[in-house]
């Protein structure tokens, strides 16, 4: 929708959100000329005419504005079900706590309210995933990404350094005039990132890419994005050993972060270490 705008600015751009299951157009946003668009966020409006929205925890229980949730929809377009599947029916129709007698259609999508009453797309709840024994929403970290200065777009992914070992990676594209300095972007991305989430959801690398590898309809292709680049870090960057305690822990950093070198000064935990690879270091 930016690029449109900047294509068209005399036009009045309207986006219309919803599956079908609910009638496709039921949470609808209208960006006129001179209207602007929050950089980072992935806005979708508010509801239509009889059409209520609830942005809910696992509980069912509504979460506060900014805080991510799966979105349910209900009202006048909901669908009566899945012809000949009641399983599936009664597995996404379920009853609505909150409208006695209603049913409420549950999308699989994470969004959050915004503080003056917009949905914002987060993304899908199966890109949840476990790092860890943490349970993370991919896009609350994307959403972050995406807002720090100088960027684009982002994608969070788990990548795989050595099998069982789930590393979080984060894959930026830079804004206008940010092209060229990728060292500098991405360390300040992870610096943004690890000033607004707990440790754990901090992603250990993060690349910056020309653009994000898609689909042929144009979603992100998760499985195309590169093997996550360390972009200074784990290459030796900075000094190097100077004396024999240094060396051989400079060695065992590298072994078990699974990188080339690592420099004499270079953090574990920025390296992409976590608490549990510090136990095999140990």
């Amino acid at each position: 929708m930016r690029g449109l705008r900047e294509r068209a600015p005399s036009v009045t751009i309207v986006n219309e959100y919803g599956p079908t299951e609910a009638t496709v157009g039921c949470v609808s946003l209208r960006v006129g000329p001179g209207d602007e668009l929050p950089a980072g966020m992935m806005l979708i409006g508010t509801p239509v005419a009889n059409t209520k929205v609830f942005v809910l925890d696992r509980s069912l229980g509504p979460v506060p504005p900014g805080a991510a949730g799966e979105l349910y929809l209900t009202g006048a377009g909901l669908a009566r079900g899945y012809h000949r599947r009641a399983g599936l029916t009664a597995a996404r129709f379920v009853a609505c706590p909150y409208l006695g007698g209603e049913r409420m259609y549950r999308t699989g999508d994470l969004a959050r309210w915004t503080r003056d009453g917009r949905l914002e797309y987060l993304g899908r709840i199966d890109d949840q995933v476990k790092v860890r024994g943490f349970r993370i929403e991919l896009g609350e970290i994307e959403a972050v990404l995406a807002a720090a200065p100088g960027v684009a777009q982002a994608v969070a992914a788990v990548r795989e350094a050595t099998p069982g070992d789930k590393r979080l990676a984060g894959y930026v594209v830079p804004g206008p005039g940010r092209a060229g300095d990728s060292d500098q972007l991405a360390a300040a991305v992870r610096e943004h990132a690890a000033g607004r989430l707990p440790e754990y959801m901090v992603p250990g690398t993060v690349t910056v890419l020309e653009a994000l590898p898609l689909t042929p309809n144009g979603k992100v292709d998760r499985r195309a994005l590169p093997a996550p680049g360390l972009s200074g870090a784990g290459t030796g960057a900075g000094r190097g050993p100077q004396t024999v305690a240094e060396e051989i822990a400079c060695r065992l950093f590298a072994e078990v972060l699974g990188v080339d070198r690592v420099g004499a000064e270079e953090s574990f935990f920025e390296l992409g270490g976590h608490s549990l690879l510090a136990v095999t270091l140990a």
